[in-house]
């Protein structure tokens, strides 16, 4: 069963290269970040027709999170429980072949010392408790997305090119200590200890031409998850198409249950 996770920077924008890739790489589940447009203006009948169920959580022109599933998509949580009030759609999961699977679009949090970097450590926060709450459901669990963390050198081209950003903050990089530490698996980094692999290149300052990258889009799994866990992979190539996002998948394949 192979799982993706993609934040496509506007589904409006990238359809064509999402459903060419999908053509390609053929996903059973495919979770979505930033798709920026609000529910009714969702690709449902384009993902449907190539025999997706969609479960989409959208906002006009930021954010927005979407899963498309070939399996029933069962009992959708839209957003965390604990933050209500939260006026951005970041989160959602759902059960999928008995599988609890989450799309994740964590705040970025800059500019450091104002109440975006406030919100995305309350949001965190929140998230933490939801992954915490479902540990005690014994399935596997799956997060997968864009966590806006960079916890290790090895996951950017350099130190210095996250010098004062929210993403290498020691206050971000504790919380997600906190979610490695109780029970979640950094599944690419498990399976590749030493790899200095990206997920992200900015559209400025020709960064994908000279491999300035980060990595900010992960699966993070329970250990019920691990155990089926085959291979997890990023695949670099959508990025150098004409109209791409400045994301690329990153995909895990796991036995079925």
């Amino acid at each position: 069963m192979k799982i993706a996770s993609w934040n496509v920077n506007s589904i409006r924008a990238r359809i064509q290269n999402v459903l060419s890739w999908i053509a390609k790489e053929n996903p059973d589940v495919l979770l979505l970040q930033e798709i920026k447009c609000e529910n009714n203006d969702f690709p449902y009948l384009e993902f449907s027709s190539l025999g997706y169920k969609c479960h989409a959580l959208g906002q006009k022109s930021y954010n927005g999170v979407a899963i498309l599933s070939r399996y029933d998509i069962e009992d959708p949580v839209d957003g965390l429980p604990t933050f209500s009030d939260d006026p951005n759609a970041r989160y959602i999961d759902v059960i999928i072949n008995n599988m609890i699977i989450a799309s994740v679009y964590a705040p970025n949090g800059n500019p450091i010392g104002t109440e975006k970097f406030d919100y995305k450590l309350k949001w965190t926060e929140a998230f933490l408790k939801r992954a915490k709450h479902l540990l005690n459901k014994n399935i596997p669990v799956i997060f997968g997305g864009d966590f806006n963390v960079v916890p290790t050198s090895l996951d950017v081209c350099d130190l210095n090119y996250l010098a004062h950003d929210a993403v290498r903050h020691e206050e971000v990089i504790k919380q997600y200590r906190k979610l490695t530490n109780n029970g979640y698996t950094d599944i690419f980094r498990a399976l590749n200890p030493n790899a200095k692999e990206f997920t992200f290149w900015d559209y400025k300052g020709n960064a994908w031409g000279s491999n300035k990258g980060i990595r900010l889009d992960y699966f993070f799994l329970s250990s019920f998850a691990v155990d089926i866990t085959e291979s997890c992979y990023i695949d670099k190539s959508v990025r150098a198409l004409e109209k791409a996002s400045d994301h690329v998948p990153i995909v895990l394949e796991i036995c079925k249950i």
